[in-house]
């Protein structure tokens, strides 16, 4: 099959549409990692790379987004933690290159299960320390008044404590990919884009 050159105006204006496109996804990507705790500019960076057809350098990085090597370079330590982009090899390039995980669902398990699990065992530590703290002030104070509330605060202390233990276990269901028993991935084509 012989290429064309892209040679009429109406070729680039469909080009140009394509890569604005793709932008407008990529800022919305962008937007949403902030979810996770991700600066915009790092989601940014997940969408060049995810939309590259191919391996990317820090330097490809650094020219597709107008950022600094070193923004590159943080940015995709940061993915890698994240398991969202991982390192390849190509035979006769030695500068490192990058790629993005292309399972969105094992990125968004590990994902949500490491930044979950860290404030929700977080929130049961705070929990415990306040349920101590109030246990000890409870049995000092002649106040039967504030012995009264103490003991309704270490009540909802408990909820809250029953609440991220649901969580956990919750949590670990996503991180175990248990979850997709429940609800199944969707398969390239099943939802015809919708």
């Amino acid at each position: 099959m012989e290429v064309t050159p892209l040679s009429t105006e109406k070729d680039l204006v469909e080009w140009k549409k394509h890569e604005e496109t793709i932008e407008r996804f990529i800022q919305v990507i962008a937007k949403n990692m902030t979810l996770y705790g991700v600066t915009p500019s790092i989601g940014r960076l997940y969408g060049a790379i995810y939309f590259s057809e191919e391996p990317m350098t820090l330097d490809d990085m650094r020219d597709a987004l107008e950022m600094s090597k070193t923004s590159m370079s943080t940015g995709v330590r940061t993915l890698s933690e994240m398991n969202m982009v991982e390192s390849t090899f190509k035979k006769g390039v030695r500068k490192d290159l990058y790629q993005s995980d292309e399972d969105w669902y094992k990125s968004f398990t590990s994902l949500f299960g490491d930044r979950w699990r860290q404030h929700t065992e977080s929130n049961i530590e705070e929990a415990n320390q306040a349920i101590d703290s109030l246990e000890e002030l409870q049995t000092k104070t002649n106040s039967q008044e504030l012995k009264n509330k103490i003991s309704k605060t270490i009540e909802r202390l408990n909820y809250s404590k029953n609440y991220y233990k649901w969580l956990m276990k919750f949590i670990t269901v996503v991180e175990t990919g248990e979850i997709f028993n429940y609800i199944p991935k969707v398969e390239p084509d099943t939802d015809k884009g919708k």
